[in-house]
């Protein structure tokens, strides 16, 4: 069950309820699908798969939460690796739904965590670039994320069994 982002909270709320939107949106897309049905590649040569998402969604948690905003830029990614850059995608076929989705719930529950006590124009920088961001701009990041990769969920579930939805 999706919750609406609230229309009239203060900045923190709105940003957070539309994460959280954006999340149970990808969740919502891979609901009722078998682990088979999840790890279909949408066209070759492309990767791209509803579990793959899944994936891939743990890892941007991950960096932006907890290597970036936790300032933990040594912490390992889930899937990835320097070797495999892309395992998130590429190895999914791999994977299961239960193990998947637990990784990824397990990432946003900590991505919550880290963010919960910061100031939303706390700012911090990627280690690797260099580049500096606010809380506010990972959180407005991550919302174009989940709304670009859900867009692609849309794809493949429609492919996958028919089913269309927002």
């Amino acid at each position: 069950m999706r919750i609406e982002p609230p229309q009239t909270g203060d900045e923190r709320a709105t940003l957070e309820g539309f994460l959280d939107y954006q999340r149970q949106t990808l969740a919502w897309k891979c609901e009722g699908l078998t682990d088979e049905q999840l790890r279909l590649r949408a066209v070759p040569p492309s990767s791209l798969s509803l579990l793959g998402l899944i994936r891939h969604m743990a890892e941007v948690e991950r960096g932006w939460f907890l290597r970036t905003l936790g300032e933990q830029p040594e912490l390992p990614f889930v899937h990835v690796t320097p070797e495999e850059p892309d395992a998130d995608f590429d190895r999914a076929g791999e994977d299961t739904r239960e193990r998947a989705f637990a990784a990824w719930e397990a990432e946003v529950a900590a991505a919550r965590a880290a963010a919960a006590d910061v100031p939303l124009d706390a700012v911090v920088s990627k280690k690797r670039t260099g580049e500096e961001m606010s809380l506010r701009w990972i959180y407005f990041h991550m919302i174009e994320e989940y709304a670009r990769h859900n867009g692609h969920a849309d794809l493949l579930r429609e492919r996958i069994d028919g089913a269309t939805g927002e």
